[in-house]
């Protein structure tokens, strides 16, 4: 084993406390990284108020970044040195796995959130002689040192700057994927984003890689509508002002828009990003309310061709959209440094203060 330090849970409702853990060698199939960076995402805020099922006292973190310490038997993907991207796990071999969508594999919710252990229910991490919740998406990356999945990492090139490409493993995969990987807007369509945090803003520079007649963010917080004109929105509502839906149908002539993303997990908002929708226009959903959350539809207004789809993670496959991800920034075209604002771990629930109230859009715990 060996000794590091790590944010802990200790119930739902507490904060994020900082504690000495051991964490266990790598076994078959398993890799220890030494974390560089891991950025904070809502699901980890949602778990940790108890809207998720998962085993605490434990270690959340799903957003890692760091470099490969050592490598268990059979692991060929990397090798000690090795920069590493950490995202979701997934089994390989399942229907979705094989057909290239391990964001819907057969053992998703035990493997990512429930059972905060290995697939055969033994602990990666301790403190004392105390198990605790691990394997939070295949890593819990909020520590020094994380032992992760064999994949759900995913090599980078040895110059790559992991702290501000942290976040690629969920929050950016997740709304740039479903614009990309789902809804796929046929040129001179239009698509509405609600909500402006960092996977709203993914989302709305996916869009601006195509050739689409609007985009359209809608937020209440002023400065994040300001970075999504500068990250490619030809339009902002900020719903403090504005009548949302009205606002949507004036600005589409009438006709409403042919694509919407909604990332607030709030039922009104959803109803709201389905009634503006165009005929056979499609709503992708990718907030995460608590579960039992439920939203009532206009049936008669969905007649008209309506559709509407939930999306995890992007539907991503990690070994092959994290690259692209990595490569569009290199390029220029996936500023990320504009929504990162960087944390010590001992600083998560100052983080998750400032991620509420929108003055961050993405906070990054640094090591």
């Amino acid at each position: 084993m060996i000794t590091t330090t790590a944010a802990i849970v200790e119930e739902p409702g507490a904060p994020f406390t900082v504690h000495e853990v051991s964490v266990e060698d790598p076994r078959a199939g398993e890799v220890l990284v030494r974390m560089v960076a891991a950025g904070l995402c809502h699901t980890d805020l949602t778990v940790r108020a108890g809207g998720i099922p998962f085993r605490l006292p434990g270690i959340l973190g799903h957003e890692g970044a760091g470099v490969v310490e050592q490598v268990g038997t059979g692991v060929t993907k990397v090798k000690p040195g090795d920069k590493v991207l950490l995202s979701f796990t997934s089994c390989g071999h399942c229907v979705a796995c094989r057909d290239g969508h391990p964001a819907y594999c057969d053992t998703w919710l035990p493997s990512n959130l429930i059972s905060g252990a290995r697939d055969d229910g033994s602990p990666t991490v301790y403190r004392g002689r105390d198990p605790l919740g691990g394997h939070f998406f295949g890593q819990s990356s909020f520590a020094r040192h994380a032992l992760a999945d064999e994949r759900s990492v995913v090599r980078v090139d040895h110059d790559a700057p992991l702290e501000v490409l942290a976040p690629l493993g969920c929050g950016v995969q997740t709304g740039f994927g479903t614009v990309w990987n789902i809804l796929d807007p046929a040129p001179g369509s239009t698509l509405a984003v609600f909500g402006a945090g960092a996977v709203g803003l993914a989302a709305i520079m996916a869009a601006a890689q195509l050739p689409l007649k609007a985009i359209f963010a809608i937020d209440r917080v002023p400065d994040r509508l300001d970075l999504a004109t500068e990250l490619g929105a030809t339009h902002t509502l900020d719903v403090g002002w504005v009548d949302t839906a009205k606002t949507l149908m004036e600005l589409t002539g009438g006709r409403g828009v042919d694509y919407t993303v909604d990332t607030t997990g709030n039922p009104g908002v959803l109803r709201t990003a389905v009634d503006t929708l165009a005929a056979r226009g499609t709503c992708a959903i990718v907030g995460a309310p608590p579960g039992g959350t439920e939203v009532s539809l206009d049936v008669q207004g969905m007649l008209t061709g309506k559709k509407v789809v939930g999306v995890t993670l992007g539907d991503g496959e990690p070994e092959t959209l994290l690259p692209q991800l990595v490569d569009l920034h290199r390029r220029g075209r996936l500023p990320l440094e504009k929504l990162v604002r960087y944390y010590p771990l001992e600083a998560l629930d100052q983080a998750a203060q400032d991620m509420h109230q929108g003055t961050t859009i993405k906070p990054v715990v640094r090591f």
